[in-house]
Formats: structure tokens, sequence, C-alpha cells
């Protein structure tokens, strides 16, 4: 039996990619030296490839993000030298940033309107490219339909031309090669018949049949039978994600047999063990019912981390684990089980999580009342208004601040035992000091601590929780050279003590104005942590939120007036099929809303970044905030959109500033989207401040930008208050 992997983390065991790519934009390196470490990481990758499986993609490689190298391989964008790709990716006009279907993934979303041209043609033949240099490997792009569909910018009934116009140039590509690898994840989505139309229509042009191995993943295609009448040579299907439909089709109506299938079998996206056994069987099955099989993991492997060596965990909990080199082995050994090379004495995996009487029986104790709070929003408003006594258009910033490297050195240090508690508290406080003073020195209304002792918003409180485990070098690229270790929640979760109350109160001590008390929502830890199997999710959101909310109240004993409870993940988190969403935001929005039951004259921020606003937009609206920030600049205001027409009563901070870009913006450039935002928005609800926290920002750029942003707060209320 065949095995096929593709996806494998480009991050490298080191984040050797990560180092390399920001050592070129430092200056630290030549354009030379980038481009030898990156063929080196690639090497690497094609031999930990060749070690485990028989097949493997070549390409998958990228300086930043696939979907801004497709564009590039279009022609779509032009970037004749490294500084013009980056550009696009990071400066100034950098492309918009959203999630990469239902996952932690940032992809850079092409734009025909704003494209250097929109005629599609072979620009760059990146496959051939990478196969003349590496020699080994099947040539890998992202499909035309996944391509347009998750572009911005197409017209409706520009579409079906442009999907027909890149299929000639896929046509082009595929004609050069035996094989390619051909990536359609948008084929999972609930597609109209006119769509799927489309499909049949441009790979027909594309003309692939004894050439193209065509991958779907992240759930299971809703029309089989056309898909698997395409002209392909191979068809990937994800066995782990979804209902069993696929599996349930393929046993009754078999599969085509001049077609290859490549069954995804093994968990990409999560990093349990599989039981081998359980996947043997399901392999048999299909092997019944299948003339051509190979097996492969069930999505790409770069949504977990390279490798489960060196991790300092309970044994318990290591030996359960499988992060994506463990993954290949299981693909070998599923492989080795079905053609009888190895025992059938496998024994199953046991994934049950521990147990907690208190938290079960808390749960258990929750009724409707316990979702909600006291008092409505309006009557909020009114109590919170005269405490806080905050002037119009408010200004803050999301929460963190630049982690310099003495800041990471001095955390590290700690963590490693080189330096004591009472040494790291001492400095922790006296950068606490600093901003605050930067802050109050500047002119913001709002201020918050700069958040100096978290390492990420979701590890900081995974550390804090009892239930999650963390890691030593389980990181995975979140966008760019952007990277996270995600926690992997495998028991109930509590609070033991206090995790945020020391700091906070101590920078409220320092000032009048209001200090935000900052908290990561139940949707986002969960979202962005690696989440136990035996339990339903809602249950895990739950028992987390009960969690935070026991922190906010003893954030209010301390009298803190203002607490952020942070959501970015609340829209990624959303099932694929929209058919799933009532379900899935049910439970979300009542997590979030039990995490924030507090009492009314506390006032509850949450944010949220490169979401689809326009799609969730109702459901927004049933949690139960106060104000909101959001990320608008890479959208250029469009996100205003999706208010209008909306009775959207509560306050609201639109990013008018881009912290993933180390351009600075000027006090126009920040005006024009509040300008188109106070078409809609009251400007009495209207705050002001950054798309994101600025941990990943150097000093002289924050100040800067802050320095406008403050500008632009005194402009709009010079204009506005007569």
């Amino acid at each position: 039996m065949k095995t096929y992997a593709y996806g494998f983390p480009r991050i490298g065991k080191n984040r050797e990619y990560k180092k390399l790519i920001e050592s070129y934009w430092k200056g630290k390196i030549s354009r030379e030296e980038l481009g030898r470490g990156m063929d080196n990481l690639q090497r690497e990758i094609v031999g930990i490839y060749e070690g485990h499986v028989d097949n493997f993609p070549i390409g998958e490689m990228s300086l930043y993000d696939n979907m801004l190298d497709t564009a590039l391989i279009l022609g779509l964008y032009r970037a004749e030298s490294l500084d013009e790709y980056f550009a696009l990716c990071r400066g100034k006009d950098a492309l918009e940033m959203t999630k990469w279907f239902n996952t932690n993934y940032h992809y850079l979303v092409p734009d025909f309107d704003a494209a250097s041209d929109s005629v599609l043609r072979l620009l760059w033949n990146k496959q051939l490219e990478y196969l003349e240099k590496f020699g080994k490997g099947i040539p890998y792009i992202i499909g035309p339909f996944t391509f347009l569909k998750l572009s911005k910018g197409i017209k409706e009934r520009d579409f079906r031309d442009k999907l027909i116009e890149a299929a000639g140039v896929y046509r082009q590509i595929v004609s050069a090669f035996e094989r390619v690898h051909i990536d359609e994840p948008a084929l999972v989505m609930e597609l109209s018949d006119e769509e799927i139309d489309l499909v049949e229509e441009a790979y027909k042009i594309i003309d692939g049949a004894d050439k193209i191995d065509l991958f779907t993943y992240y759930d299971e295609v809703d029309f089989p039978g056309r898909l698997f009448n395409l002209p392909v040579s191979g068809i990937g299907l994800d066995f782990v994600h979804g209902k069993g439909r696929l599996r349930e089709y393929i046993l009754e109506n078999g599969f085509p047999g001049d077609k290859r299938l490549i069954a995804g079998v093994i968990d990409g996206r999560n990093v349990w063990r599989a039981n081998l056994k359980e996947v043997a069987s399901l392999v048999e099955e299909l092997s019944g019912k299948v003339a051509s099989l190979e097996i492969s993991n069930a999505g790409p492997l770069y949504h977990i981390p390279v490798t489960r060596e060196g991790e300092e965990l309970d044994s318990a909990l290591l030996e359960r684990l499988s992060f994506a080199m463990e993954k290949l082995e299981e693909l070998r050994a599923v492989a080795d089980l079905v053609s009888g090379k190895a025992s059938a004495e496998i024994a199953g995996v046991v994934v049950k999580g521990g147990e907690n009487e208190a938290v079960r029986g808390r749960l258990l104790a929750l009724t409707e009342r316990d979702f909600k709070k006291p008092l409505g929003y309006s009557e909020r408003r009114r109590i919170q208004d005269e405490k806080l006594k905050l002037p119009l258009f408010p200004s803050t910033t999301i929460g963190s601040y630049p982690q310099t490297p003495d800041v990471r050195k001095m955390r590290a240090d700690f963590k490693k035992g080189k330096i004591t508690e009472e040494r790291y508290r001492e400095y922790i406080d006296s950068k606490i000091r600093e901003v605050i003073a930067f802050q109050e020195d500047i002119g913001l209304d709002v201020l918050v601590h700069g958040e100096f002792e978290r390492s990420d918003m979701v590890e900081f409180f995974a550390e804090k929780l009892e239930g999650i485990a963390t890691t030593k070098r389980g990181w995975i690229v979140s966008y760019g050279t952007r990277c996270y270790r995600p926690p992997i929640i495998h028991s109930d979760v509590y609070r033991p003590e206090d995790m945020t109350v020391r700091e906070i109160t101590y920078a409220q001590s320092l000032t009048d104005k209001p200090v935000k008390g900052m908290l990561t929502g139940p949707v986002t830890i969960l979202a962005w942590s690696f989440v136990r199997e035996d339990l339903p999710v809602s249950e895990v959101a739950y028992q987390i939120a009960l969690a935070l909310q026991d922190e906010v109240r003893a954030l209010e004993a301390a009298n803190i007036s203002i607490v952020q409870i942070d959501e970015p993940a609340f829209r990624e988190r959303a099932p694929i099929k929209r058919g799933e969403w009532d379900e899935y935001f049910s439970w979300a929005v009542r997590a979030f809303n039990l995490a924030t039951v507090a009492k009314p004259e506390t006032q509850i921020h949450t944010h949220m970044c490169y979401s689809e606003f326009g799609e969730i937009i109702k459901h927004i609206g049933e949690m139960d905030f106060d104000v909101i920030s959001i990320e608008a600049t890479r959208s250029r205001g469009d996100i205003i959109e999706s208010f209008e027409g909306v009775d959207f009563e509560r306050q609201i901070g639109l990013g008018v500033w881009d912290i993933h870009s180390p351009a600075v913006p000027t006090v126009e450039d920040m005006m024009k989207i509040v300008e188109r935002a106070l078409k809609v928005i009251p400007k009495e609800n209207f705050w002001i401040n950054p798309d994101c926290g600025l941990k990943t920002r150097g000093w002289e750029e924050t100040k800067l930008s802050l320095e406008n942003l403050v500008g632009l707060v005194k402009r709009l209320r010079e204009e506005n208050i007569s």
C-alpha cells in the first residue's frame, strides 16, 4: 500500500524559517543567504518525506503565503524583487489578511480590484523551478477554484470568465509534468450547482485526466458523484473530519476504477495519536471498493508542530501525542498493518482525559440565568458612562506593547530558573511603570498594562489553568513568520488561583485613568489549542468560560472598571458548512456570555480581527459585550459594510493602524477609515484604536504611530465638539 503525505510544516525543528526571513528583513543576511537557507530547509523536508512515505509534493515552501505565490504565478501581481514581494505581505499597501477556512492560519487575500494586472497569465513557473532545483516530489499548487473563491474583487458575473482564464494557465502548468498535486479545499464548502458546473468546466480545460492528484480536506465534499467524474487521475478525500458521509457513499457506490483514491485517514489538525486498528479497519473497508488506494493525512500537516521529540511533558500525556513527524510514522504503520507487514496486535489509544468532580458539578448546576447579565446594555451604558466619564472618541490600544529582546530574555531566564521570582516581578513592574507613563504622556484615554509577562495570549492562560499542557518546541505558523505554540487541553479545566490580578491592579495603582483587565476568551483559547476529543467541545468551552468568569470577578473585587475578553477566533472556529453554524454559534455565544457575566458598572470589551464580519454580524449581536474593537485597516474600511443596515447599538472601536506592517500610518491615512465609518456608526459610540496588539512592533514605530493616533483623536474632537 502506497503512502502520500503533504503540508509538512515549513517552520523547521528550530524555527529556521522564521529566523531566516526575519534576519533578511533586519538586514542581517543577504538575499543569497536567505535563498540558500530556504533551500536547505526545503531539502530537509524532502528528506523527511523520503524517509517515511512513498509520495509527496514539492513547491509547498513559500516565503510568506501560498495564496500570494499563486497570485504571482498567475500574474495577478508582479514582484521583481524580494522587497517587492514582501511589500505585498507587510508593507503600507499590504494585502488584506484573513483566516484560511476554519483554521488559525492566515492567508493574504488576492484583490482583483487592486491588482496590478487582472488578466491572468503564467508569469512565474514556481512548480518547474522547484522540481528542477530539488529533482524530487510532485509539483504543488493551490487549485484555480479555491484561489478565485478565496480572492476578492471578482464580480459574480465575472467569476466564470476568470475561472476559465485561470484554467488556461493551469493547463500550461500541468502539461509540463507527469503528475501534479492540486489543492482544492474550497470544494468542501457548500457550493451551488452552478459553481460545481464551473469546476467541471475548468478541469476539462486543464485536461489532467492522467496527471492531476486533486486534494480536498477540512471536511467532506457534498457532491461525491460529480467530484469522482472530474478528469483527474487521483482524488484526495478527508475521512477524519465531517459526518462520515463519504465513507458511506464509497462503501455503497464504489469508486471509479480509473482513478486513485488518496484516503486522508490520519488527522492533520489535532495532535492525538490515531487508533491504528480503527484506521486500518477503515482502510481495509475502502480497499474492498477501490481498485487503486493510497493513504494520506487528512489535511495539511502545517497545523501541528514538527515533532514531539524533545518535549518535557508528563510521560502518559506524551505517549498519547503525535505531531507531524509522528503522523508520517502512523501512515507507514497503517500501511504495514493493512499489507500484513506488521502485527495486528496494536492496542487502541486511550483518549479519556482527567476528570474533576467540582468542575463537572459546576457545569451540571448551570441554568439559563447563569448565561445572562443582570441588566441590559442600555442600562449598563448609562451606569458606565457616569462612572468612567470618558471623552468623545475614547482612545485605547488592544493590549500588548512591544516585546523587545530584553523582555523575551528576562521571561526565558525566569522560566529556566536563572533569576528569582522576586527579580522577575521587579522587572515586569518596571516595564509596567514605563508603559503606563508612556500612555499617559501621549494622551491615551484607556490604558493597558502592556502584557510583558505574557508570551502568547493563549499560552499564558494555559500555563495558569489546570487541565491544559504547554509545549517547549511545539511551534506552528499563524501567518508569515509569526509562530505560536498551541496548548493541549487534555483534562477538565479550572482556575486554581488569580491569573492576571496582580499585574493589572499594579498598573491601575499608577494612574487615575482606567486600566483594562486583559483576558483571552473561551472560544479563542479553545480554537488555538489542541482539544481533547472525549468530551463535547461545548463542555470544554463552558469549563474555560467558568474559569474566566472567576477571573473577571476577581478583577472587579480589585476595583478594575474595564475588562477586555478577546475573541479573535470567534469566526474562525465556525464550521466550514453554513448548515452547521447555528449549532456552533449557539454554544460559542453562550460560552462568551458565561465568561463575561459581570456587574453592570464593569464595562466589558472584546476584540476580533481578520474575520468576515458580514457573515456573522447576527451572532456578534448576540454576544453581550459593551464595546467591540475590530480590524479595519487592511480591508480599507470595507468592514463597515457589515454594520450597514444593522441596528448595532453598542460601542465599537475600528482599527485604524495595521500593526502587522512596520509602516507608520499618518493622521490622514487613519482619517479615511474613520470618515467612512462615521457615516454608519454614531460618533458617541466610536472608539479609536489599532487593529491588534503591538507586541510584534518596534518601540520607535509604535511611538510615532500612537502619536498620530492621538493626533487623529484630537482632530476628531475639534471637528465634532462645538
